[in-house]
């Protein structure tokens, strides 16, 4: 069967391509090996934003007199929650199916492997090989969870994140190792459910990443509701031959053991690269990701690849804007290659993180001479009334043109208000800008106007 374009995978990089093909007139097919959706619908950014929306509403429950209201017998059902997550995220597969039937994209079903000449042979379930060829090939096959070799994963008491949303029961104690977005997401939720977590960093900050003042909040933060924060420290080796599991950990201190029922490994990703054909065709890997040009063509004409499996941040949104340039630039459209300093990253927990653009200390290694605004949600009206005043934004601007460099923010509902920065900054807009930018009263968003006002002196509200 002939295809315009075939897209191996359907992540968020993956069915979006496809959709963005279908609407620029290609005939399109779409290889999945297991649920539509990929890992960001099924087991990774949906379900595990709604385990964190449960956690957040028994977190409402279990402080509800702060409100002035009153409730008895507060509990969770953990088995509930975990189908709630389940159900969430099947509901968004059915709506890809949807999209899929709607735009008239071929879902072929099974292992995809690409081979010369611009063929992928499809691997059903039942172990049958069909060829199909296009004019073009994209490889969006995501990542998985990656394995250490001191942190092997045997599915029960050493783990992976998606077995981390569906425990079959709730553990007491928890290891989480690295305070990524998945760590410490997961961090969060077990720890809002009852559970007693420690997590392991082996940097000096956790949410290491991140701007030097949002990681030692978000280190406090952490600290404040409970959590154990081991930082500078690693997991030298596990124990699983008991009940639980002993993880030996190594701290500037000397080794000390810690005993759980479960260990999260949560150390990054490993991109999906073996056996799918790369070897056969001649595509030229390196350090685990597939090498592509600005418009994500490999060194092989007519095959693609975006999204984890390429260089670059291993985000939904990222993977999603790859594959609209890439069928953009095949239809021959005028597209602009993507600006990856313009990328948002944004943390789930309690409290969010959102941030955008350069640190403060980058900046300065940068040789930038700096206007550096800060405004703390405590002095936010909003925030004071809804219950949620821990955090605050940060804003960055080159002190002679008024760049704005970079925004980063801590606090509740934050993810959500980050674009404003994004957007600001695709526009080349000033600081000067955005404080003649009348923000509404009262919201977070206020936030933003303040911290730049504070970076230009014209702070009111502090």
């Amino acid at each position: 069967m002939k295809y315009d374009i075939i897209i191996i995978g359907s992540g968020p990089g993956g069915y979006v391509t496809a959709i963005r093909a279908s609407q620029l007139g290609f005939k399109v097919a779409i290889v999945e090996k297991e649920n539509l959706g990929g890992i960001c619908l099924n087991w990774g950014c949906i379900p595990t934003k709604a385990l964190l929306k449960s956690a957040q509403v028994f977190d409402y429950l279990k402080h509800v007199d702060q409100y002035g209201l009153k409730a008895e017998a507060i509990d969770k059902d953990f088995e509930a929650v975990i189908k709630r997550s389940r159900n969430v995220a099947d509901g968004m597969s059915k709506g890809v199916q949807f999209l899929m039937k709607k735009n008239k994209i071929d879902v072929i079903d099974g292992f995809g492997k690409i081979k010369t000449g611009k063929k992928v042979d499809v691997t059903d379930a039942e172990g049958n090989v069909t060829e199909y060829s296009a004019d073009h090939l994209i490889i969006a096959t995501g990542a998985r969870s990656r394995e250490l070799p001191n942190l092997p994963q045997d599915g029960e008491k050493v783990i992976g994140y998606r077995k981390a949303m569906t425990l079959p029961s709730q553990p007491k104690k928890m290891i989480v190792v690295g305070s990524g977005a998945i760590g410490v997401e997961f961090a969060h939720f077990y720890n809002a459910m009852g559970t007693e977590v420690t997590i392991v960093e082996f940097l000096p900050n956790l949410v290491p990443l991140e701007d030097i003042d949002v990681s030692k909040q978000f280190e406090r933060s952490f600290k404040k509701s409970g959590i154990k924060v081991m930082t500078n420290s690693s997991v030298e080796s596990v124990d699983t031959s008991g009940k639980g599991v002993k993880a030996v950990v190594k701290t500037k201190k000397g080794e000390e053991i810690l005993e759980a029922d479960v260990l999260l490994s949560a150390v990054g990703i490993k991109s999906n690269i073996e056996n799918i054909g790369l070897e056969d065709v001649g595509i030229i890997t390196d350090r685990d990701k597939i090498l592509v040009n600005d418009f994500y063509e490999t060194n092989i004409p007519g095959y693609y690849a975006i999204g984890d499996v390429v260089p670059g941040q291993a985000l939904a949104h990222v993977a999603s804007a790859e594959g609209i340039t890439c069928v953009e630039k095949i239809a021959g459209l005028h597209t602009e290659k993507i600006d990856y300093s313009n990328v948002p990253g944004c943390t789930y927990a309690t409290p969010e993180i959102a941030s955008v653009g350069l640190t403060e200390a980058q900046a300065k290694e940068q040789g930038y001479d700096l206007k550096v605004g800060k405004f703390p949600f405590s002095a936010s009206g909003k925030a004071k009334a809804a219950g949620t005043p821990d955090g605050f934004v940060k804003v960055i601007f080159d002190a002679k043109y008024g760049e704005w460099l970079g925004c980063h923010m801590i606090g509740a509902g934050v993810t959500d208000m980050i674009a404003e920065a994004v957007l600001g900054r695709k526009l080349e807009t000033t600081g000067h800008e955005v404080l003649k930018a009348i923000h509404p009263h009262p919201t977070m968003s206020e936030a933003v106007m303040e911290a730049v006002a504070d970076a230009y002196d014209e702070v009111i509200h502090l």
